[in-house]
């Protein structure tokens, strides 16, 4: 007699506790640039924030015996013009680049989102309120920063003192004229969920608008809002570099990388290491930032989720 076949189950890990995070976080390990880029962006985070603890020497020490000194165990960038050490200015410059880029992005992702989903919620402001956008997406972008750099600085400076007042002027300026990219695309998403069954089932039991778009609409176009905050930040961070190389961004005792490329300007040709490290931190930190976006964007999306 021959033993009949028998059929072995294979048992099923139990997700029905799993939160939906954990598979986005799954899908965005699949994605190798992205954990690149997320390593990189969390590597220069650390360095600009923790190294000038542990590094002996301060941005704006000057010391003229020292000064235009190549690489070395010392000054491992080097120093520039005035003895300053690029290694301490470097990632003084790093805490402000990435404070701007961040603090700019949250404005432009909140002002961006609120007239994306009052704009797609509300039929009689839709109108009005893309009219904006598009007016907003006319504009040239840099001289219009120009403009309110030109107008604003002095006021402010005054008002918070020469940093702050450059910082608030720069982070506002950058903020205001970037949502609007955010606010189409919100837009466009809420369009969509307006007429999904459970905004639908929503409506029918009397909910209110406040409570249906909190409970409802926002949750479901978190994806693109974040997808949208990260790449915010790469186009902050190269706009304040534009600004700071153009001379009008924080004062010359006040570093930022794109500041560094400035002041580099006049010793390209004798020292052009001084051109090359803030342009190489300036791009790493936007390609692990595009790179983080692109990973959120696959991992986000439930319909390549799970491929």
């Amino acid at each position: 007699m021959t033993d009949a076949p028998v059929a072995v189950a294979t048992a099923k890990p139990d997700t029905s506790g799993r939160s939906q995070w954990w598979d986005v976080w799954d899908q965005f390990k699949t994605h190798k640039g992205a954990l690149f880029g997320a390593a990189v962006f969390i590597f220069i985070v650390l360095s600009v924030t923790i190294g000038p603890l542990l590094w002996p020497l301060e941005p704006t020490f000057i010391d003229i015996r020292a000064r235009n000194i190549g690489p070395s165990m010392a000054h491992p960038f080097g120093t520039d013009q005035l003895g300053r050490d690029i290694l301490a200015r470097m990632m003084a410059g790093g805490q402000v680049s990435i404070a701007v880029g961040l603090t700019a992005m949250l404005i432009s992702v909140v002002l961006g989102a609120f007239i994306g989903v009052v704009a797609g919620f509300f039929p009689r402001l839709d109108g009005l309120l893309m009219g904006l956008t598009n007016l907003f997406l006319a504009l040239p972008l840099l001289p219009l920063l120009l403009v309110m750099v030109m107008l604003f600085r002095e006021t402010l400076a005054r008002s918070f003192g020469p940093e702050m007042g450059t910082f608030i002027l720069i982070v506002s300026a950058i903020g205001i004229t970037s949502w609007m990219q955010t606010a189409r695309i919100v837009r466009g998403e809420v369009l969509a969920l307006k007429e999904r069954e459970f905004v639908l089932a929503a409506r029918s039991i009397g909910t209110p608008s406040r409570r249906m778009i909190i409970r409802h609409i926002l949750p479901n176009v978190l994806s693109p809002i974040m997808v949208s905050a990260t790449l915010g930040i790469a186009t902050a961070i190269i706009t304040e570099s534009a600004l700071s190389f153009l001379g009008l961004g924080f004062p010359p005792d006040f570093p930022t990388w794109g500041r560094l490329l400035f002041d580099a300007i006049d010793y390209l040709q004798q020292y052009p290491e001084r051109v090359f490290w803030p342009g190489l931190a300036i791009s790493l930190t936007v390609l692990s930032v595009n790179y983080i976006g692109d990973g959120l964007r696959d991992a986000l999306d439930p319909r390549i989720r799970g491929r």
